[in-house]
C-alpha cells in the first residue's frame, strides 16, 4: 500500500477558519481540503438546506420534459415509466412513477430483463408500449446513447423523454426532451447527480407547476439517498443535500419496502455506508437474480406485510447472489493463474457460464486481489457482455473508447462500465485493451493507495474532536472519511489476530509517552502481527470510529495499514 499525505492547504486560512468556528487545526484542515474556507460555507456544508437544491428548470430541456408530461396527463394518456435494473435505475422508476401515480392513474412501470434485453432502453420495452397503447415513454438512468431506439419509437408514434446522467457520445437522441446534466450544452449548475437525482428534479420541476413545494418531495429522498449511495457518485453539493435528507427519511419515516429490509437486518439506525451494504445490495439482487419488476414492487408497495413478504424473497435473492458472487470469483482467480497473467497490466477474463448479474461484483473481487483495471465477460444472447472495473485514477471508460472497433455498445463512467462484444472479437479486445492499460495507467497508479488527509497525534482523538467529525457525514467520494496516520506507536503487549480465520488484527495502541491505551481493530491485516510486537514502534494510517459492545460505546481507530516506524 502506498501511503499519500494530502497536500497542505494554506496554513493562513486554516487558521482563520480554526478561529471563527472555534475547533481544533487539524478539523479546520479537514475542512479546507473539502473546499470549505469560510464560516459561511461551513454553515452551509454542517447545516444542509433543501433551499440550497438548484431551481430545475436550469436543467436544459427541463421546461420541455414538463410540457410533454402535462400534456399527456390532460389528454389521460398512458405513460410507461422506463428503467434500468440496477439500484439507481429501479429507485428512479419507484420515484417517478409513485410521485405521476398521485397525478392520475394511467402509469404504467418497465424494467428491462438483464439477460433477454440487456442494459438500457430496448426494442422489445418499446413494442411492449406499442402493444399497451402508450404514447409516451420516460426513462431513467438510460437512454442517453439510444439513437437508434429513440427513432425507432418515434416511428411507431411514441414520444421520449430521456433521463440520464452517463456521458452523452458525439450525437444525442431525438427525443422530445434529454435531461442530462452531462451534456456540454447543459448550463445545470451540478454535474454530478445520480439518475434518480435527475428524475427527482422532473418531479421538483412538475411539483412547481403545482404551487408543490421542496418540502412536499421530501417523502421520496430515501429513494435518492439509496440510489446516490449505491451509483458511488460525489457526495458534494446537491448530493449531500439530498443524502442527508435522504438519511432522515431512512431513518425515521421510510417507505414500507426500504423499512422491511430494515426490519430483516434488525439496525437502529443506519449510515450511508450501512445504505451501500445492507440497503442497495439487496435492492440490486433482485435485478441480478430475478428480476428489476421485483425490486420497484418492493419499493412502491403501500402495504407493510406485502412489503415484508417481498423483501423475504429479495433476501434469498441476495443470499444467492452472494454464492454466485463467491464461487465465480474463485473461478475467475483461477482462470487467471492457469494463464499465467497475474502480472498482465490489465485482468481480461470470460466464462460463458458466469452468472450476468453478478460479473460486476465479480469485477470488484478481482481488483482486491490483483489491483487493475478489470474486466469480466459472460455469455448474453449472441453477444458477449462484460463489467468492468477501474483502479483509483484511471478513467476505463476512455480506455474502452480507444477499443471502440472491438466493441458493438458500452456505457458507464470513470470507474465503472458495461459493455457487449461479438465473441470472435474477444481475443483482438482483450490484447488492445491490455495495450491501452500499458500506455495509459502510470507507474504511481499500479498499487493501491492510502490517502491521508491529516497526521496527528492520538491525544487530539476527544470526545468533542469524534463528535465534529460525524458532522462531517455524509461521506462518500470527494468527502471521504477522514484517515489519519499517527506514528511512534506501540501495542500494549496484547496485540493479537482475531476472527474465526484469524485475518484480523486487535490492538490497544500507545502514542509515544502518553500512556493512554488506545483500541483498534484492523479487518484484513492479521499478516501484521509480527510488526507490532516486542514493543516494536510502528505508524498506523486509520479512521477513528466507535465500537458498541454489551451497550458500552467507546471510540475505537479503524486501522486501514501499518507499517515500520
Amino acid at each position: 500500500m502506498r501511503w499519500k499525505l494530502k497536500p497542505e492547504p494554506n496554513p493562513q486560512i486554516i487558521l482563520q477558519l480554526a478561529k471563527e468556528l472555534g475547533v481544533e487545526i487539524t478539523l479546520a484542515k479537514l475542512l479546507v481540503q473539502r473546499g470549505i474556507e469560510t464560516f459561511k460555507q461551513a454553515k452551509a456544508f454542517f447545516r444542509p438546506s433543501l433551499d440550497e437544491l438548484h431551481n430545475p428548470y436550469l436543467m436544459k430541456d427541463m421546461d420541455l420534459a414538463v410540457e410533454r408530461i402535462e400534456l399527456a396527463i390532460a389528454n389521460g394518456e398512458n405513460i410507461l415509466v422506463y428503467g434500468d435494473y440496477d439500484v439507481d435505475g429501479t429507485t428512479s422508476v419507484s420515484l417517478l412513477s409513485s410521485y405521476l401515480k398521485t397525478l392520475q392513474p394511467n402509469i404504467a412501470t418497465y424494467i428491462p430483463d438483464r439477460y433477454a434485453e440487456g442494459y438500457g432502453v430496448s426494442y422489445k420495452g418499446i413494442d411492449y408500449a406499442e402493444d399497451n397503447d402508450i404514447g409516451l415513454i420516460i426513462a431513467l438512468d438510460c437512454g442517453i446513447k439510444a439513437i437508434d431506439k429513440v427513432e425507432y419509437a418515434t416511428k411507431k408514434g411514441i414520444d421520449f423523454i430521456i433521463c440520464d446522467h452517463h456521458r452523452p457520445g458525439s450525437e444525442i437522441p431525438k427525443a422530445v426532451a434529454v435531461l442530462d446534466p452531462k451534456r456540454e450544452d447543459c448550463e445545470y449548475p451540478y454535474k454530478e447527480l445520480c439518475g434518480c437525482g435527475v428524475g427527482f428534479k422532473l418531479i421538483q420541476a412538475l411539483a412547481e407547476k403545482r404551487g408543490e413545494t421542496i418540502d412536499d418531495l421530501t417523502q421520496y429522498l430515501d429513494l435518492v439517498a439509496t440510489a446516490i449511495a449505491a451509483d458511488i457518485v460525489p457526495i458534494t453539493g446537491e448530493n449531500r443535500v439530498l443524502a442527508y435528507f435522504g438519511l432522515q427519511v431512512i431513518n425515521q419515516q421510510p417507505r414500507n419496502g426500504i423499512k422491511a429490509i430494515i426490519h430483516q437486518v434488525k439496525k437502529t439506525e443506519l449510515t450511508i455506508t450501512d445504505v451501500v451494504f445492507i440497503i442497495a445490495p439487496r435492492i440490486n439482487a433482485a435485478g441480478r437474480i430475478k428480476h428489476g419488476n421485483y425490486a420497484v414492487e418492493l419499493l412502491t408497495e403501500l402495504d407493510f406485510e406485502s412489503a415484508v413478504e417481498f423483501a423475504s424473497a429479495i433476501e434469498n435473492n441476495n443470499n444467492e447472489r452472494k454464492e454466485l458472487d463467491k464461487t465465480i470469483t474463485v473461478e475467475a482467480l483461477q482462470q487467471i493463474e492457469d494463464a499465467h497473467e497475474q502480472q498482465n497490466f490489465s485482468t481480461v477474463v470470460y466464462s460463458e457460464t458466469w452468472h450476468k448479474g453478478v460479473i460486476g461484483i465479480v469485477a470488484s473481487r478481482l481488483i482486491e486481489t490483483y489491483y487493475k483495471p478489470t474486466l469480466v465477460f459472460t455469455k448474453s444472447g449472441d453477444y458477449l457482455a462484460a463489467s468492468a472495473r477501474s483502479v483509483k485514477g484511471f478513467d476505463v471508460y476512455n480506455a474502452l473508447e480507444q477499443c471502440s472497433e472491438f466493441i458493438e455498445q458500452f456505457g458507464g463512467h470513470k470507474y465503472a462500465a458495461g459493455l457487449t462484444i461479438k465473441e470472435e472479437n474477444y481475443q483482438n479486445f482483450k490484447n488492445k485493451f491490455e495495450e491501452v492499460v500499458e500506455n495509459t495507467l502510470p507507474e504511481a497508479l499500479r498499487t493501491p493507495e492510502i490517502s491521508i488527509d491529516a497526521e496527528i497525534n492520538l491525544s487530539e482523538i476527544t470526545p468533542k474532536f469524534f463528535r465534529i467529525l460525524q458532522q462531517l457525514a455524509p461521506f462518500g467520494p470527494q468527502n471521504m472519511k477522514p484517515t489519519f496516520m499517527s506514528s511512534g506507536l506501540r501495542d500494549n503487549g496484547y496485540g493479537k489476530k482475531v476472527g474465526a480465520d484469524q485475518t484480523h488484527l486487535k490492538l490497544g495502541i500507545i502514542d509515544g509517552v502518553n500512556q493512554k491505551t488506545y483500541n483498534a481493530i484492523g479487518f484484513g491485516l492479521g499478516d501484521k502481527e509480527e510488526l507490532i510486537k516486542k514493543g516494536n514502534s510502528f505508524k498506523a494510517a486509520f479512521c477513528v470510529d466507535e465500537n458498541t459492545w454489551n451497550g458500552n460505546t467507546s471510540i475505537q481507530l479503524l486501522l486501514k495499514d501499518l507499517q515500520p516506524d
